[in-house]
């Protein structure tokens, strides 16, 4: 079994080769693939941690869209002064598929 947790956006996510993933919005290469930074990498019993090991792992990932995320409504209110704010947020997202850690 093996798996890589990569840095996906500001998390970390756990993946394996064909695990589906939502992460903030990147930019794609010309062929619709991204290289994920791994930051752990377990291959059977041996774990692998060290950053000089680490800079020889790849883990690939074509995408396959890109998406927005629920709406978030942000609201400010002050009693008794009649101050009140509202705003809206959506997150621009992109769904990868991991093809590949070597």
């Amino acid at each position: 079994m093996v798996y890589a947790v990569v840095r996906a956006g500001g998390r970390q996510e756990k993946v394996e080769v064909g695990t589906i993933v939502t992460m903030d919005r990147i930019k794609a290469d010309k062929d619709g693939t991204v290289q994920l930074v791994p930051v752990l990498l377990v291959d059977g019993d041996k774990i692998t941690s060290d950053a000089k090991s680490l800079a020889k792992v790849t883990v690939t990932a074509e995408v396959l869209n890109d998406l927005r995320g629920p709406k978030i409504v942000i609201q400010k209110f002050k009693n008794k002064s009649g101050y009140k704010k509202r705003q809206g947020h959506r997150q621009e997202l992109t769904r990868v598929k991991v093809t590949g850690i070597k």
